[in-house]
């Protein structure tokens, strides 16, 4: 490796890590204030929420070391090329490809940890995620149940009690509501037994009193007083689009699902994507001489906004059957490609004009 590279990647190296560390830092306080608030209003166990505030941010890397990147690239450059650093290598015959090669010096084992994250790391956290929700947001955990306080679950059931006594399993005047398909249940109750607390088979037997069920459509409205009653609950079930993230490279492989296939394009394209956006930073970087490291920022942004939307419209309309599966979510990354040939032909003609 020559002394031209080494610089470079000096310079972007430390850059990387200071911007990776603050964007994580970020994102890591914000899951952590969204998950604390869900568990100071009784809807996730507090002990699990710095479980998944790190398998969150395992998750976020497939996205924060791309742009961690890609941005230091813009701006490590962009530094270079205010200070006449690039100008003067390009003088002394240096090829633009010496730019190219340092950066994927770094840029290729980087896409192949996104990739391996993308692949197997994010599917395995979300798993974790989905487990973890699925155990602590049954509201019938009386760990994490508050007096006075409606506890409510994704199934839009809740429940509320004046008492709770977590030694015997029991409750004092509770409410519980639930509504599934075109009627609303709610049950009021002197004392509540949980008889099952699992999230998959959840149970309760009511004491002394009453449930009234009521009719989204039409006057098929009752009440009915009881003494005893068993109710099985409905047990709490994770958004789609959590479970599919969660499957495995293997079983999406075989699956024919459009849906699945657009998760699966999107995995395999992520390491891709990022080497690209290494590659097409080098050239949004080029700026004016004293013109100022950061005034690549714009472009970088710009760029970054089509690259991340696009490629979640593409992921969108092949899971809806609107976008032929070939070449499906790797459009993005094929125009990117495109991209990169044409900037890399346009450093080489800026090159041959310096030279003259």
């Amino acid at each position: 490796m020559n002394l031209i590279e080494r610089y470079i990647m000096t310079g972007i190296r430390r850059l990387v890590v200071t911007i990776i560390g603050f964007l994580i830092f970020i994102f890591a306080s914000y899951s952590a204030q969204r998950y604390l608030t869900e568990a100071a209003n009784g809807t996730l166990a507090l002990a699990v929420v710095l479980d998944v505030v790190f398998y969150k941010v395992l998750i976020a890397l497939e996205m924060l070391l791309p742009v961690g990147l890609y941005v230091s690239v813009g701006v490590t450059l962009g530094q270079m090329y205010t200070d006449s650093e690039i100008t003067a290598i390009s003088a002394s015959g240096a090829s633009p490809l010496r730019l190219y090669s340092a950066v994927m010096f770094l840029a290729v084992p980087l896409s192949i940890l996104v990739t391996l994250l993308s692949m197997y790391g994010r599917p395995w956290a979300y798993a974790q995620i989905y487990q973890l929700e699925q155990q602590s947001q049954s509201e019938l955990d009386i760990r994490h149940l508050q007096a006075k306080k409606f506890a409510i679950n994704n199934n839009g059931r809740m429940i509320l009690a004046q008492q709770i006594f977590p030694a015997s399993h029991h409750l004092n005047d509770a409410l519980i509501y639930t509504s599934s398909g075109n009627k609303t249940n709610v049950f009021k109750a002197r004392i509540v037994d949980i008889v099952d607390a699992s999230p998959t088979t959840p149970a309760v037997m009511l004491h002394s009193g009453t449930a009234y069920v009521l009719a989204h459509q039409g006057s098929d409205d009752n009440e009915q007083i009881y003494r005893n009653l068993r109710l099985n609950l409905k047990p709490f079930d994770q958004n789609p689009d959590v479970k599919r993230k969660a499957k495995s490279i293997s079983t999406l492989s075989h699956s024919r699902d459009p849906a699945d296939i657009a998760e699966r394009q999107w995995r395999e394209s992520r390491g891709v994507c990022a080497f690209l956006m290494a590659l097409l930073a080098i050239s949004l970087s080029r700026v004016k001489p004293r013109q100022g490291r950061f005034s690549t920022l714009l472009p970088l942004t710009l760029l970054f906004i089509v690259i991340f939307y696009g490629g979640n419209i593409c992921r969108t309309l092949v899971a809806n059957g609107a976008l032929p599966v070939i070449p499906g979510v790797w459009l993005i990354p094929l125009l990117m490609l495109a991209g990169v040939f044409i900037l890399v032909i346009r450093d080489f003609a800026l090159l041959e004009k310096i030279r003259r």
